[in-house]
């Protein structure tokens, strides 16, 4: 009897082995009754005592080796049989896309509608000094905007010349910052995250807006009017029609309220608008207090200013259909997910 030829032919037969079909058949052909083993068992009864002694330990090492390959290997087989049937029986789940919010989207928009006039990017503090948000604006120590119940102050942080420290309140914040740069002409478009305690369907604490300023020689109110009609057309198109009211502003003289008309009624009035008007956001020439806050002569140079919130923009623009700000900040995916 040779255990090692019988052990030489398991090793080339295990080789050919590919699926459980051709796993059982050589488990028959050597642990079956009338398998290869069984027949070396039968035939070393025919030996002598001591070929026994040697032989029968030999011969019950390999028949335990060639069931723990079998076994091993019928456990392998079966897994990778079952998951490819599994493969085959589900479809396959293609990974969600994400895509950009919609304030991003917002702000991508904007920068290259102003990109073409030679707008620079900047980006100033969101948490900024009482003098850089209503100081240097030429707003005094009564205004409104510096009450507490308007305006959120950060407790226990002040500066002697600064003033109190607050959540920036508008992007105009960064008028006097980019003046003392003391690099004319200046063509500012700075875009920032704002802070202030409103909340209704128009309004909302945390938002973001977009501020541009330009200064130069001979700057004057037909410039900015231009302006204002060159965004309308670039941003919302000429279907949409924009309208401008003399208002009040601390920080420009003259000063204008910016309002399109409403992309849910058109201009007949519903519950978000009212008038079938909108307010985009505040424009005007910039007071020469500002310019002197931000060392330049009012004599020689003059500007125009304009501050509108990025959200507020978007939602006016057309097919938009959004009657509630605070939409855009709900982490609703249903309502995300159609932009």
């Amino acid at each position: 009897m040779q255990i090692l030829e019988l052990k030489k032919e398991f090793d080339n037969d295990w080789q050919t082995i590919s699926d459980s079909q051709d796993l059982e058949k050589l488990r028959i052909k050597y642990l079956g009754k009338k398998g290869k083993i069984a027949q070396a068992f039968t035939e070393l009864k025919k030996l002598s005592l001591s070929e026994k002694k040697q032989i029968g330990p030999e011969l019950n090492e390999l028949k335990k080796e060639i069931e723990k390959n079998i076994d091993k290997f019928s456990k392998n087989i079966s897994q990778k049989e079952e998951l490819s049937n599994l493969y085959q029986s589900l479809p396959g789940k293609k990974p969600e896309m994400g895509h950009l919010h919609v304030t991003t989207q917002a702000i991508r928009e904007i920068i290259e509608v102003f990109k073409p006039l030679g707008f620079n990017r900047v980006r100033y503090p969101e948490v900024d000094w009482d003098f850089f948000a209503f100081e240097s604006l030429n707003m005094p120590r009564e205004h409104a905007a510096r009450d507490e119940w308007e305006t959120f102050f950060i407790q226990g942080l002040e500066d002697k010349k600064m003033g109190k420290a607050v959540i920036t309140p508008h992007t105009s914040s960064g008028q006097v910052r980019e003046m003392l740069k003391g690099k004319l002409p200046i063509r500012m478009l700075n875009i920032g995250r704002c802070g202030r305690r409103q909340i209704d369907i128009n309004h909302i604490p945390s938002f973001y807006q977009f501020e541009g300023l330009v200064i130069d020689k001979g700057i004057n109110i037909t410039h900015l009017k231009g302006l204002l009609d060159y965004f309308a057309k670039n941003f919302y198109g000429p279907e949409r029609k924009t309208r401008i009211r003399p208002f009040h502003f601390r920080f420009t003289e003259p000063s204008f309220e910016v309002d399109i008309n409403c992309d849910l009624c058109l201009g007949k009035g519903c519950r978000f608008c009212k008038s079938g008007w909108v307010e985009l956001g505040g424009a005007g020439m910039v007071h020469p207090n500002v310019l002197k806050f931000g060392k330049i002569d009012p004599e020689k140079y003059t500007g125009f200013a304009f501050g509108w919130g990025i959200e507020r923009t978007y939602m006016m623009k057309s097919g938009t259909k959004i009657n509630d700000i605070r939409h855009l900040f709900s982490n609703d995916f249903r309502f995300l997910e159609q932009f």
